[in-house]
């Protein structure tokens, strides 16, 4: 029977150098000069056991995890470099990586995470300071369970997070609210059509906002006010589809005022109408678009609209005046007419009256 190569390795790094030559998990490459593990593209279907102990960098991807359990990575207190990404990881338990108590960076990236646990992304001494997780998302519903855990995770020293490339269409509200040092937040190249109350909130830290290659058409008051939440945030908004008309307007002014935190400003341009396109953000006007004008000539044809319809209404009264002066005569023959007939009916009324009221009279006497 042959010593197999792991033993063989084993016996001479025992011979040779003692203590110093350490375990390397199957289909993994080691250095333990640069504390470095790569277990890449090698169709593992878990994380595998034996990890060295001085592992400080540590990559598993290209692989077939599909999911992380919370015994995953125990006793790797070591690790602050930690890369899972595209290994079809699809589902993360609660305290998957509450083991590494080093861990400052962890890149989920490329996977299909359709169930995220709540405290999914606990870590020990809460010292994870990034986290990736482009095009880790496998559908919408995914940001629901990702809310719930950014919220129950204790990542109040998070500083990154990368969300991009995910095809968000919309963001929970106050979904960043438990994120209290976050700096950087990446939503590049997703779907979201708008920004609304409290999509920002608890982000007073924030530096850096990209919502590059989304579907925003226009910003509106409510997203503005958003935008304004997070004063030190030096924002990216370049190559949105974004619509100039009329209701871009507000959104015009705004960049023309906070022009010093927008870095792509001169690169924002019209998509649509036709006559508008790459037209730049900044150079468009109510001028431009004819708001104002075309308001100005609705009230302008509103008020001749009312003057006209005064004019007829004073000739229909003119007009009435003098068939009623033609005819003063017979209007007031029928006048009188009138006022006979009235007269007559009274006199009428009355004579029944002392008719039917004498013989009452005459019974009350005999009484």
């Amino acid at each position: 029977m042959r010593p197999q190569p792991n033993m063989l390795r084993l016996l001479l790094c025992a011979l040779l150098l003692g203590s110093a030559c350490a375990w390397c998990p199957p289909r993994c490459e080691c250095s333990e000069a640069a504390h470095t593990v790569k277990c890449v593209s090698r169709e593992l279907r878990d994380v595998p056991s034996g990890i060295p102990g001085y592992t400080r960098n540590l990559f598993i991807t290209g692989n077939q995890l599909s999911r992380i359990g919370s015994r995953a990575f125990r006793g790797l207190e070591n690790v602050t470099n930690l890369s899972l990404s595209n290994n079809r990881i699809s589902e993360l338990e609660s305290r998957a990586f509450a083991g590494l108590r080093s861990l400052r960076s962890l890149d989920l990236s490329g996977n299909q995470l359709a169930v995220i646990h709540p405290e999914a992304f606990t870590v020990q001494n809460q010292s994870l300071r990034e986290l990736n997780l482009s095009r880790a998302l496998y559908n919408h519903s995914a940001v629901v369970d990702l809310a719930t855990s950014l919220r129950w995770s204790s990542l109040g020293t998070l500083r990154g997070l990368d969300l991009s490339n995910n095809g968000l269409v919309f963001l929970p509200p106050r979904i960043f609210s438990h994120l209290s040092s976050l700096r950087r937040l990446l939503l590049a190249n997703n779907s979201l059509v708008a920004l609304h109350n409290s999509t920002l909130w608890g982000l007073e830290r924030l530096e850096e906002l990209d919502l590059r290659l989304n579907a925003l058409k226009t910003v509106a008051e409510e997203g503005l006010r958003e935008l304004d939440s997070v004063p030190g945030a030096a924002l990216l908004l370049a190559k949105n589809p974004f619509v100039c008309k009329c209701g871009i307007e507000p959104l015009a002014l705004w960049l023309n005022r906070s022009q010093g935190r927008i870095r792509d400003a001169e690169g924002l341009v019209c998509a649509s109408p036709a006559g508008m396109r790459n037209t730049s953000l900044l150079e468009v006007g109510a001028l431009a678009l004819g708001c104002h004008q075309g308001a100005a000539g609705a009230r302008l044809a509103l008020h001749t609209s009312y003057v006209f319809l005064g004019i007829v209404l004073g000739f229909v009264g003119l007009v009435f005046l003098f068939v009623l002066y033609l005819n003063r005569k017979g209007i007031k023959r029928r006048v009188y007419d009138l006022r006979d007939t009235c007269r007559e009916v009274w006199e009428g009324y009355h004579y029944r009256f002392e008719a039917d009221s004498g013989p009452r009279l005459a019974q009350v006497g005999d009484i």
